[in-house]
């Protein structure tokens, strides 16, 4: 006897892969599946990155003094960082054209 997925037999299984094929065709199908795999990815590391920083509040209160002082500079320099606009080589202006014929 076969396994049962989410209470689902392989006769409904194979009914869902159909409609799937027909709706949205073969070539498609690897495509779709690539996707959903890289937003359950995106998924985990979000709630995984949530998770850690719930610890990160409980180690806070156990650092030291000079810990806490450090991890503030860190954060300004960050902060400092992503505020420091970049120049984009399409934001200059255009060199002068420099006349070879001389």
């Amino acid at each position: 006897m076969l396994p049962q997925i989410a209470g689902l037999g392989p006769g409904e299984i194979a009914l869902i892969l159909a409609v799937l094929v027909l709706l949205f065709g073969a070539s498609k199908l690897p495509e779709l599946a690539r996707g959903s795999g890289r937003a359950l990815r995106i998924f985990k590391a979000e709630t995984k990155g949530l998770m850690d920083d719930e610890d990160d509040d409980v180690k806070d209160s156990q650092k030291t003094e000079a810990q806490k002082q450090l991890d503030a500079q860190r954060r300004a320099e960050a902060a400092q960082r992503l505020e420091t606009p970049v120049e984009h080589p399409a934001d200059r202006p255009a060199d002068p054209p420099h006349d070879t014929d001389r």
